[in-house]
């Protein structure tokens, strides 16, 4: 069972995600008090391979109020844990031109704290105007209905 801890609100408006990936994510004790306390922000994160390993960066986890000098730097670059397999399979995808590594969400699953990298290649400026598009025809559909 998932529960879902913060979204990260630009990644489909920026991106067209065309493929997910679980990734367990490398914590301190400080950090996933903060988490559990919904203390996270996802929007200007992003991850990249270096040395064979992945890494998200600017993932902003707010200090532990009670966590005086264990507390970690909240923008601190944090180790993504994922099998060689999917990391060669990211490296092959990511080597395409435009695309990039975006977080998407931060969940829970059975006490563990996940997160959903999606592969995305960036949108450009007709596209968002597009799927603005689409979502008010859909939302005044909607309302006609209602009505």
């Amino acid at each position: 069972m998932k529960k879902i801890i913060a979204k990260n609100p630009v990644a489909h408006h920026n991106y067209s995600i065309e493929e997910t990936v679980e990734t367990g994510i490398v914590l301190t004790g400080t950090e996933i008090k903060s988490i559990r306390q919904g203390k996270v922000n996802l929007k200007e994160s992003y991850a990249g391979i270096k040395n064979g390993e992945v890494f998200i960066y600017s993932m902003h986890i707010s200090p532990y109020e009670q966590g005086n000098i264990f507390n970690k730097d909240p923008l601190r670059t944090r180790k993504l844990l994922l099998t060689k397999k999917e990391i060669n399979k990211l490296i092959g995808r990511i080597q395409t031109k435009g695309y990039t590594l975006v977080p998407v969400c931060l969940y829970f699953q059975d006490n563990l704290v996940k997160l959903e990298l999606g592969v995305g290649k960036g949108k450009k400026l007709y596209d968002k105007r597009e799927d603005i598009a689409k979502k008010d025809a859909e939302r005044r559909m909607l309302q006609a209905m209602k009505n």
